[in-house]
């Protein structure tokens, strides 16, 4: 087997293995995102943008469940919003660390651009930090990367080639590059906002 022909099997069962731990989030307005699943007992992370000003929400699990979700957190500043179901027992995906990621490393989003379900678009890391072209000078990190991000990637998980959670999808500032919140600041957001949450797949 090629060299080419391993490393497309083994980001396709990435793809394969996050998936279940992705949602789509529902805004009254027929608008819709992605969410990922932080802790087994419902607690989903998506952008502040995806939820906008509140309204009604809903969360439709890949089971097709469609559950009404409550905006529990939220910061405009980091674009995150943490999201309450009434589920239990779901699937998610391991944090990883943004901060252990190197420009070069390989990395895939995942989302529903323009309804695609889980359509997954790979590239590698441009550079992750506080000072980066188009972002300014912020408090906070960003991973901004070489791939193929659209509308509806908002929300959805960015994940490292062992499929550990780096990011939280964010923003496209080209044809060719996307920008996710960092997953440290995610961990950091809610120990801030809710207290320390430890992901359902972690012991």
């Amino acid at each position: 087997m090629s060299i080419l022909q391993r490393l497309n099997d083994e980001m396709a069962n990435v793809a394969a293995v996050v998936q279940p731990g992705i949602v789509r989030v529902l805004t009254g307005q027929n608008g819709a995102g992605a969410g990922t699943v932080w802790h087994s007992d419902g607690l989903i992370i998506t952008n502040a943008h995806v939820v906008g000003h509140g309204g009604v929400l809903r969360v439709a699990l890949p089971d097709g469940r469609v559950l009404p979700a409550q905006v529990i957190a939220h910061s405009r500043e980091r674009d995150l919003a943490a999201l309450a179901i009434d589920a239990n027992g779901l699937p998610t995906i391991q944090p990883g660390s943004s901060s252990a990621l190197q420009p070069g490393d390989w990395v895939m989003a995942l989302g529903h651009p323009w309804g695609v379900m889980n359509a997954a678009t790979s590239g590698i890391v441009i550079n992750v930090g506080r000072d980066l072209p188009d972002m300014g000078s912020t408090a906070h990190n960003w991973v901004i990367a070489s791939l193929h991000m659209r509308p509806g990637h908002s929300g959805g998980p960015l994940v490292d080639v062992q499929g550990h959670l780096v990011g939280v999808n964010t923003m496209i500032t080209g044809p060719d590059v996307g920008i996710a919140v960092a997953v440290d600041e995610v961990k950091d957001f809610l120990k801030r906002t809710i207290g320390s949450i430890t992901p359902g797949n972690i012991v």
